[in-house]
């Protein structure tokens, strides 16, 4: 990045924060705070260890450092200044996801653009607030778009804060639904009869919650499905499963019409038949419904996250906080352009041919010099896709 291209975003995030102040988080004072300023060409030199003090005011140090990217710590400290860890003396930790739009596995980077991918990036963040509110019980999420390719969670309830490392690895491990089978969600329930000597286990998925309401409820829909349909067409539909076959596949029918109230109860013994298609349920459930979470981001209890209300130096837009019900309406690439960067044209001269999306609209922008309004001129600068041109 040439230094006239720095010197004119410097600028205009310091009117950025002249006009728009973040709020502190709770506890900020608690908190190591952290930035990367303009004058690394890299941008990537992280600075940090301060405090909320040595920052002065945080809105005056904004204005002041107009930094490039600005972090607070999920970890609350009682010093949180010191230069080491052991000496900043922990307290807690938030326990924060990160979702990224390019680490999804229903994303290819190489093909979909970038509006394409925050709207998936969105649909994986609706899976990962189902997880955390209805198997978790959270109700006090903090949700942020992080300003470039996804969104942050926030949880600060006081029952987490002193979770370990380990501890933040198997709730990782839940949410992405690693290792999952349909033996680790079974619960078996002793059946005695007449006649037998030893008593039987009949295993069933709980219906209550978690991984195996979500295979339960699969199931279900996949049982409506079946039972709706002229018998020869649903056993085409069950032999798609691996190891289902006609006479199997019959089997099975015949149980979901005989014994529906069993299957719908989660009982996954009703037929030997019945194990394979409770098994592609686990694995479909899974599929569909984890959640691809930064696993460190979670795990490391002294992350640095980005501060909501602050501007992202690689893209120029602001990291916007959201609540629960302006998801479905909320658009990145028109909500988190900064209002300082609306209704101005700039010059730039772009290196690539680039396809830039905002406010509904799309505009190929070829290379050379360019007139654009200014928020997509410095989106494209923040990239590296373009230098300001010389007035």
């Amino acid at each position: 990045m040439e230094e006239r291209t720095r010197s004119y975003l410097r600028g205009r995030f310091r009117d950025f924060y002249r006009r728009e102040a973040p709020p502190e988080p709770p506890d900020a004072t608690a908190r190591e705070w952290g930035y990367i300023p303009w004058e690394d060409s890299s941008g990537t030199t992280m600075i940090r260890h301060r405090s909320v003090h040595d920052l002065g005011s945080l809105e005056a140090f904004l204005v002041r450092e107009r930094p490039r990217h600005v972090y607070f710590s999920a970890g609350h400290y009682d010093d949180p200044s010191a230069r080491s860890m052991d000496d900043k003396d922990w307290q807690g930790s938030d326990l924060v996801f990160d979702l990224d739009a390019d680490h999804l596995p229903s994303v290819n980077p190489a093909e979909d653009t970038y509006g394409e991918m925050l709207q998936t990036c969105k649909g994986a963040l609706l899976k990962l607030l189902d997880l955390l509110e209805r198997d978790f019980g959270f109700d006090e999420l903090r949700i942020t778009f992080s300003g470039g390719r996804g969104y942050h969670v926030h949880v600060r309830d006081p029952e987490i804060q002193s979770l370990d490392r380990e501890q933040r690895r198997e709730v990782v491990e839940y949410v992405r639904g690693s290792g999952l089978s349909l033996e680790s969600l079974v619960s078996e329930e002793p059946v005695s009869g007449r006649g037998r000597k030893t008593p039987t286990a009949r295993r069933s998925l709980p219906t209550t919650g978690g991984w195996a309401r979500r295979v339960v409820a699969r199931l279900q829909n996949l049982a409506d499905e079946l039972l709706g349909l002229e018998d020869e067409a649903a056993i085409e539909h069950l032999k798609t499963f691996e190891g289902v076959g006609q006479t199997n596949a019959e089997a099975v029918l015949s149980v979901l019409e005989t014994n529906t109230e069993a299957v719908m109860a989660g009982n996954v013994d009703v037929h030997p038949a019945f194990l394979p298609v409770v098994r592609a349920m686990v694995e479909r459930t899974v599929e569909t419904d984890a959640s691809a979470i930064d696993e460190p981001v979670t795990t490391d209890t002294h992350r640095l996250i980005r501060l909501p209300g602050s501007l992202h130096g690689g893209s120029g837009l602001r990291v916007v906080p959201l609540e629960r019900d302006e998801l479905d309406d909320f658009d990145p690439l028109r909500d988190a352009i900064p209002e300082t960067f609306r209704g101005h044209q700039i010059g730039v001269e772009v290196a690539d041919e680039t396809l830039l999306e905002f406010d509904g609209e799309s505009l190929s922008v070829s290379p050379g010099y360019q007139e654009v309004p200014e928020y997509a001129g410095i989106f494209l600068m923040a990239r590296g896709i373009a230098e300001k041109a010389q007035a």
